[in-house]
């Protein structure tokens, strides 16, 4: 049997944490009384919970109706507070916010992981490199830092797109004539379409953060500031083996999404207004005619009537939920999946017992999963680009699939910060 020895420090900081939060709830009770106390805890738990519902009608209403949600949404912790000052105890409000402050920093300090960098292998430098590069990609990224005339320096091959060229195609070409190594500089779409090419052809995948958000960029560690430190694993540069997912027949790195959030993407005005057009399309992707009927199988589980589905290569981190490109590992063999069911008021203030016990919320790990609906064919978001795929889509990790050429010396990838688990919490405590 093999003893886990704790750190002391994460223990110290575990059990800080519970001080600081029972100091937070004690200083109600002592500046109230334990009756007024315990009201006032139950009145702030209250306001969160109407909060929570008016976002909900926010989201899933329009017109007057929305606004008043939205109004509902700022009104009821200002009035938590407002009743707090009655009180006169507009102090415990701060010395409260202080305390849980304090026992939130400590808890995640407590929880946090260290950053694993995936195992390294040293390989030659490619003798015929082929880049391509998207020059609409973040806002122009590629002519801004001077990337082709950079990487020709450097000996690549560079083809700039001109926007009537198959990157797909291009890369294959390029295999074919001799190319020992694929790289983009450009978005997670372009991306990925050139990933699954350097796979299927065996040549080694190099990634320029020249993209807008650069999400793969960000969890392979690269610079997503400056671009240009890309190219030095060009001339040195180790390689990394990562995984490669699928969505019926398109490859992704980053997600694939389904139901609402797919819908919104597909739609022509998304690109020019996305939060106007997320919020005038919701109401009826929600509630309405065109609300998702998903169901889904992973690994063992089945769900049905998930109105928003994500499946992303590897799992994000408990706190970055949404997609937005923070995930601990790219090399776990597994898919995150994420999936949403909040179908009234009632499951929206359920969000308030956390994530992990919430019914609305179902977060997994598989190996495959399948996405099925009523309807033959669905909106797919792959990695931020729209496509619609026959039903039912199965989605699958290809475990190492991908070899990544990346710098020597990188930023590296920052552990993600983790979400409370008073479970983890308190064996550590207690340990």
């Amino acid at each position: 049997m093999t003893l886990v020895t704790v750190p002391p420090e994460r223990r110290r900081l575990a059990r800080l944490t519970f001080l600081a939060a029972g100091a937070a709830v004690a200083v109600v009770l002592v500046a109230a009384g334990v009756r007024a106390g315990a009201g006032l805890v139950l009145i702030g738990a209250a306001g969160t919970a109407v909060a929570l519902v008016g976002a909900w009608w926010f989201l899933a209403h329009r017109g007057l109706l929305r606004w008043l949600a939205g109004t509902l949404v700022l009104l009821a912790p200002l009035a938590v507070a407002v009743l707090y000052v009655q009180a006169r105890l507009a102090w415990v409000v701060v010395v409260c916010a202080l305390l849980w402050a304090v026992a939130l920093a400590c808890g995640r300090r407590a929880l946090a992981a260290g950053a694993r960098r995936p195992a390294e292998s040293e390989v030659p430098p490619p003798r015929r490199p082929y880049l391509i590069m998207n020059p609409r990609s973040g806002g122009g990224k590629t002519g801004r830092f001077g990337l082709p005339e950079l990487a020709r320096g450097l000996g690549a091959e560079v083809c700039v797109l001109d926007g009537s060229q198959n990157a797909a195609e291009l890369a294959r070409q390029a295999v074919d004539d001799g190319a020992d190594l694929l790289g983009v500089a450009g978005g997670d779409g372009t991306q990925a379409i050139v990933a699954g090419v350097a796979a299927e052809c065996g040549v080694p995948f190099m990634v320029i953060s020249a993209g807008t958000r650069n999400h793969f960029a960000l969890d392979l560690g690269l610079d997503r500031d400056d671009p240009r430190r890309c190219l030095d694993a060009l001339t040195d540069g180790v390689e990394v083996r990562v995984d490669l997912c699928t969505a019926g027949d398109r490859v992704f790195v980053n997600n694939a999404s389904f139901g609402a959030y797919a819908e919104v993407v597909q739609s022509p005005a998304y690109r020019d207004g996305k939060t106007r057009t997320a919020l005038n399309l919701l109401p009826g992707l929600l509630v309405g005619p065109r609300a998702a009927t998903l169901c889904m199988r992973a690994g063992g589980d089945w769900l049905a009537g998930a109105q928003a589905v994500l499946v992303s290569n590897n799992p994000y981190g408990s706190s970055d939920l949404a997609g937005l490109g923070r995930r601990p590992r790219l090399d776990s063999g597994a898919l995150g999946v994420l999936a949403v069911t909040v179908r009234n008021a009632a499951d929206a203030a359920g969000l308030l017992r956390g994530r992990q016990r919430s019914d609305a919320v179902y977060l997994r790990t598989a190996t495959e999963v399948v996405i099925t609906s009523d309807t033959l064919s669905l909106p797919v978001g792959v990695d931020g680009e729209a496509v619609t795929m026959p039903t039912p889509v199965r989605c699958e990790v290809r475990p190492g699939a991908l070899r990544v050429r990346v710098p020597r010396h990188r930023p590296g990838v920052r552990p993600p910060r983790p979400e409370l688990s008073w479970r983890r919490l308190r064996e550590l405590a207690l340990s």
